[in-house]
């Protein structure tokens, strides 16, 4: 795998580790709140993750005390409190906005439409935009002290770009609703109780060590079958029962015959060996 592409990314650090890719936050000075530039990069790394064929799982952390603040407020003014300021036009100035929040959203869709899992590891603060983050994410994962918080009620925002669309079908409307519209912070072992995390660790060592394990147990497996899986939950979360039914009907009936399944057979039928599957 040639990382090499990443080099010029700022706000961004990504790195091999075993067969996984870690994707590091890198604003850590900021508690790795999102700026333009980072708004910017994180759909370039997802996007250019996506186009590998030997990524097999990536797990996402921040850098530093904290995973992600939110968005850096100071980025806010323009785009939010005053938009029309400096336009001769309130409807130009008004179609910008809806441009920059439709960008904003792609970012955090790029994660989600990454086709390899990603495993979020939360440590401190995940506020705002940080839920965003991690709710696009296949796999949670936080220490017990990490802390959560739907902040965007706290500035007279509504949540936009993702969190009020994916938040309630991993905890539930009910949960959703009441961390969304009190901005109520919770920690790592609530966020475990209701579900927006699968697990929680006491420091910051044990739930990167068991990211990582996650990430290298996922990696050994069929690739088609771990981008398929992923692709068949996405779209169950969106559709009803029975067209997810036809959809990985479909899916199989094109995508079953390969040598990844005869590997498989071969590999734990015949010779009793781990099966080694080629890149996608």
């Amino acid at each position: 795998m040639d990382l090499s592409q990443f080099s010029k990314i700022k706000t961004v650090v990504v790195k091999r580790d075993g067969r996984h890719v870690v994707v590091a936050l890198a604003r850590p000075n900021k508690s790795n709140a999102l700026d333009d530039l980072m708004w910017a990069e994180i759909p370039q790394v997802f996007q250019a993750l996506d186009r590998l064929n030997d990524v097999y799982a990536v797990v996402l952390t921040g850098q530093g005390k904290n995973f992600c603040a939110g968005i850096d407020i100071a980025s806010l003014e323009a785009d939010f409190v005053n938009p029309s300021a400096n336009a001769k036009c309130p409807a130009r100035a008004r179609e910008r906005l809806l441009h920059k929040i439709r960008s904003s959203q792609d970012t955090i869709s790029a994660i989600e439409n990454c086709r390899w899992p990603v495993i979020a590891a939360v440590q401190g603060a995940c506020f705002g935009a940080g839920v965003d983050i991690i709710t696009a994410c296949d796999i949670r994962y936080s220490t017990q002290a990490a802390t959560f918080c739907v902040k965007e009620v706290d500035v007279a925002i509504v949540a936009d770009v993702g969190t009020l669309q994916r938040l309630p079908p991993i905890v539930g409307q009910g949960v959703a609703s009441e961390l969304a519209l009190t901005a109520r912070v919770i920690k790592g072992e609530e966020a475990r109780q209701v579900g927006l995390v699968s697990q929680c660790f006491a420091d910051e060592t044990a739930l990167l060590q068991h990211a990582h394990k996650t990430a290298e147990l996922i990696a050994g497996k069929s690739p088609l079958a771990v981008v398929g899986t992923k692709r068949v939950l996405m779209h169950a979360r969106d559709h009803s029962v029975p067209d997810g039914l036809d959809y990985v009907a479909a899916y199989n009936a094109a995508m079953l015959p390969s040598s990844d399944i005869q590997e498989v057979f071969k590999a734990v039928v015949k010779e009793r060996r781990a099966p080694q599957f080629s890149k996608l």
